[in-house]
């Protein structure tokens, strides 16, 4: 039965798209490496709890088929603050979000880093 488990959580990681905006923080590659610390020995591995693995798989699922976004459709793609779905994807990529960091410093921290030394060998030529 451990067998047939690894087989359908290796299929929905492999059905899974990986967000390449989103390094570090995408739930595709979040879900990869649990399932390889879950199942080390592949088809061999031995479940503790099997209810709890097979109930972890069902929620994956339903993600993964935007269950839950099909059976409570939103009548207009926006929220509160009137963004859309693409607007909202861009704000939350990484490279963004290194942006808005670079934005939030101050001119004085910025001069600072500009002008203060690289690494250890520039200080001791100070």
């Amino acid at each position: 039965m451990a067998a047939t488990r690894y087989r359908r959580f290796l299929k929905l990681c492999e059905e899974w798209p990986v967000e390449e905006t989103k390094r570090g923080r995408d739930l595709g590659a979040f879900l990869r490496q649990r399932v390889a610390q879950a199942f080390r020995e592949g088809e061999s591995t031995q479940i503790a709890d099997p209810a709890n693995c097979d109930q972890m798989y069902e929620s994956l699922v339903r993600i993964h088929t935007n269950f839950y976004k099909n059976k409570y459709p939103r009548l207009k793609d926006t929220s509160f603050t009137g963004v859309t779905v693409e607007e909202c994807k861009l704000i939350l990529a990484t490279d963004s979000g290194k942006q808005t960091e670079e934005m939030k410093k101050g001119k004085w921290k910025k001069l600072r880093e500009k002008f203060s030394p690289r690494n250890a060998e520039e200080d001791s030529k100070l």
